[in-house]
């Protein structure tokens, strides 16, 4: 990181050495003074919770998976197992669940939530546009819709969960779709989707360079739509509507979220919109109980260099001197959201930086004691949360909810790797 530099004279300089820290967001305002000022309101929440809803008899039908649900994609939020705690070092009156994002129906990652999201709501786009207005969102599996639906190509750039989860989605409805995918993606990924009949674009470069040339690709395609992790709204409400489900379980579970009763959410990030939508659907939930902390590679904190530098302009992590090469490929990613960075900048109450190897024993005692199978990016929860709780750099919180984002559908062979590196 050049000394000279006044863009990134706020950035710690651990970071740049690409060692862990716990950087607290300076710029974090009253929750109603944020949402006041948010570009993306509790009404347009609601609406897509409202699309969830009348997409779901649809869903139930082109996933059978879904049918014991109907149609309805979620995940539970499960109870750590106490002998974790110890690791985490919880502080008192501290406890911590899992909200199970890395088994979610279909997909197994969070991006269900977003890239299935916008796949339907531009299948209904399009039908609305050829005169569907039939009540019952399951006609869209029936003639003659698939065959119409497969005029149009869905593309998308994707370090892997994201591509997945949309050339799933587009592929069981009948769209064409076209991924591209970056250096970091693993090549079962890829495999995985050339078997759903989608078509896998590879390039040399990073997460950036594979959006950039799907973003050309879409505008040059008649009849295309461009997934734009970078700045898509429907990805970004399909994320957000994640934080009603989870006041749901909490209140279930008889767990308090207020004052006295603060809550914190560890949520992974590599370009952002996973967790951007995340935490604004929190804070229109909760206001000021929550506290949302992201979790970023040493290598690849992209969200923190964009909000300690400013919003002023993009600004990389290869900037601050760092090589955006994890064995967390879903969150390698050189250069934030600027869209997410805007929304959540007064929003999130730090950004956690975790080094690889801490990510992987997080993945052996994970699938050890709880049984849970995690990839590397999911587990990075695990470890920003015993960061924090170590250093006592946040005040303490009642309840920890630790966001896994994806893991459950890895190979067995790739699994066991994992379990070895550990």
């Amino acid at each position: 990181m050049s000394p000279d530099n006044p863009v990134l004279a706020a950035v710690p300089a651990a970071v740049g050495r690409a060692d862990p820290v716990v950087w607290v967001n300076p710029n974090r305002r009253p929750a109603a003074q944020a949402l006041a000022d948010c570009d993306v309101s509790g009404a347009e929440i609601a609406a897509a919770q409202a699309l969830w809803t009348r997409a779901a008899p649809l869903l139930a039908v082109l996933f059978p998976e879904l049918r014991a649900s109907a149609g309805c994609i979620g995940s539970e939020l499960l109870p750590l197992p106490a002998a974790l705690g110890p690791a985490l070092g919880l502080r008192p009156p501290g406890r911590a669940l899992v909200k199970a994002d890395h088994a979610l129906p279909v997909t197994g990652c969070i991006k269900a939530r977003g890239g299935v999201f916008e796949v339907l709501w531009f299948a209904f786009e399009v039908a609305r546009s050829q005169g569907f207005s039939d009540a019952s969102a399951a006609r869209l599996a029936q003639p003659p819709w698939p065959q119409r639906f497969s005029r149009h190509t869905i593309v998308v750039g994707s370090t892997g969960n994201l591509g997945f989860s949309v050339g799933l989605a587009a592929r069981a409805l009948g769209f064409q779709a076209e991924v591209h995918m970056s250096a970091d993606a693993k090549a079962w990924k890829k495999d995985r989707l050339r078997r759903l009949g989608v078509r896998v674009v590879e390039h040399g470069g990073d997460y950036g360079a594979a959006v950039a040339a799907a973003r050309t690709v879409a505008a040059a395609t008649r009849g295309a739509h461009f997934v734009d992790d970078e700045s898509s709204r429907h990805l970004f409400v399909g994320y957000a509507t994640a934080a009603a489900e989870l006041a749901r379980q909490l209140h279930a579970a008889g767990v308090a979220v207020d004052a006295a009763h603060p809550l914190r959410v560890y949520l992974p990030c590599g370009v952002g919109g996973a967790p951007g939508g995340v935490t604004t659907g929190l804070k229109h939930t909760f206001g000021d109980a929550v506290h949302c902390v992201f979790v970023e590679p040493v290598q690849s904190p992209a969200m923190l260099v964009q909000l300690a530098c400013g919003l002023a302009r993009p600004v990389s992590v290869y900037e601050a001197g760092l090589t955006n090469r994890t064995l967390a490929d879903g969150l390698a990613c050189a250069t934030a959201s600027q869209f997410s960075a805007r929304v959540v900048a007064p929003l999130v109450e730090a950004v956690v930086t975790v080094q690889d190897h801490p990510m992987l024993r997080w993945v052996d005692a994970a699938w050890r004691v709880a049984g849970l199978r995690l990839e590397p990016s999911a587990a990075a929860a695990f470890e920003a949360c015993a960061c924090v709780e170590r250093q006592a750099s946040l005040p303490p919180a009642h309840t920890h909810v630790l966001w896994t984002t994806g893991g459950a559908l890895l190979p067995d062979a790739v699994f066991e790797g994992l379990l070895a590196g550990a």
